[in-house]
């Protein structure tokens, strides 16, 4: 295969290992400025140019997106989508991990435990907030901190309300989240390649510091992860939308805890703390998927008229509970059932004989009207609407 990685520092270890683990295998890696692209939409397809230069044709791409460039770098792997190019990492899946608010708000509908966390800007709203986490100490990160830059421990509520408030001042947004006591200073970096865990470290950090980041003086050790910690890991990156993540997860006495999603993680410290060959299972993943592109695919079922996706909440009291798909009389209704989720559980393509529960969600494509026919009214209060006063807007004082 020819495979494009999308890099601005050529010379990183994690590169050179992608590139070096590409050409083990006979495969032409090559890797590509991400800046130096340009987004061609003047012809009848989708194009790339590169250092003013049409793209050449390539089997794949490898995102390695920096913080920076997140914009930048997400549009040009959108076009490579829209191309029909294979990505493990889709352009909306490196933008929905690279906001940590935005991600938890997507792992959290997805039952996905994480540390007790709060977002708000009021000042007013800071010490409920604080309160409603745990209470102090507690963790404040900035949203687009890396590498452990950014993450302050807070030992008491004055000293947190002070430093969100200095921080909100230089117009920072900031997450406030529970301390986890019993993993202070550790954590799990899990390599997430398809659909398992390839490798997986115990980051411990240096002394008294409480961030476990290697860029932060930390150590790194090999761990056999428990079936809980792999399953969390896994399912992370597949709601994200990533094929090649790391993610980040806290010891708790209750189980894991995921902390991060990252799309682009560094190879050298799993690589060295488990001495497994990371690069080269990416590289054979990617090899393996080529030909079966990512696809947008609300984008593309949206496109006849008429139809669509939606998701159908099964009610107590929409008539289908106990009853089976094939009895429910969605198929009639030119409705047809892509997913269904049952609590953490995702069943895909369900058969007709699987019955339906209370509380189950139906990822369906049909027709809009028919689906929204099976959606529940909700009573709303019709709002009379008032005359006008006699003077809509007053005579402002004099003086």
């Amino acid at each position: 295969m020819k495979l494009a990685i999308l890099s601005r520092a050529p010379q990183s270890y994690s590169t050179q290992r992608l590139r070096t683990a590409a050409a083990q295998r006979g495969h032409r890696a090559k890797v590509l400025n991400t800046l130096r692209f340009a987004i061609d939409l003047s012809g009848e397809e989708p194009d790339l140019w590169f250092r003013g230069r049409p793209l050449s044709d390539y089997d794949a791409i490898l995102p390695r997106i920096g913080n920076s460039i997140t914009y930048f770098g997400t549009a040009v792997v959108r076009q490579f989508e829209q191309m029909d190019v294979y990505t493990p990492n889709t352009a909306n899946g490196i933008a929905n991990a690279r906001d940590k608010l935005r991600a938890n708000q997507i792992l959290s509908r997805h039952n996905i435990a994480l540390p007790a966390t709060a977002f708000v800007r009021n000042r007013a709203d800071v010490r409920p907030a604080i309160e409603r986490v745990g209470g102090a100490p507690v963790v404040i990160k900035l949203l687009e901190g890396t590498q452990g830059i950014g993450v302050i421990l807070a030992p008491q509520v004055k000293v947190a309300e002070a430093i969100i408030e200095t921080l909100h001042s230089t117009k920072q947004n900031v997450l406030i989240q529970k301390f986890i006591a019993e993993s202070r200073g550790r954590d799990i970096r899990a390599l997430v390649v398809g659909d398992r865990v390839v490798a997986a470290m115990r980051r411990v950090a240096n002394g008294d510091e409480f961030r476990s980041n290697v860029h932060r003086g930390g150590t790194v050790e090999p761990v056999t992860l428990d079936p809980a910690f792999e399953a969390a890991a896994v399912r992370s990156a597949q709601i994200m939308g990533l094929r090649v993540a790391g993610v980040d997860m806290l010891e708790s006495d209750d189980g894991p805890l995921v902390m991060e999603v990252n799309s682009s993680p560094g190879l050298q410290g799993i690589e060295t703390a488990t001495k497994l060959d990371v690069a080269g299972a990416i590289i054979d993943f990617i090899a393996n998927q080529v030909g079966f592109p990512e696809i947008d695919v609300r984008q593309r079922l949206n496109v006849s008229t008429g139809y669509g996706v939606a998701e159908l909440l099964v009610h107590a009291d929409a008539g289908l509970v106990g009853q089976s798909l094939g009895e429910s009389g969605l198929w009639e209704r030119d409705i047809t059932v892509l997913t269904l989720h049952r609590g953490a559980t995702v069943i895909p393509n369900p058969r007709k004989g699987v019955v339906l529960e209370v509380g189950d969600r139906l990822l369906c494509f049909g027709k809009l009207e028919e689906m929204r026919s099976m959606i529940p009214e909700r009573r709303r209060r019709r709002q009379r609407v008032r005359r006008l006063p006699k003077e809509p807007i007053p005579d402002a004082p004099a003086g």
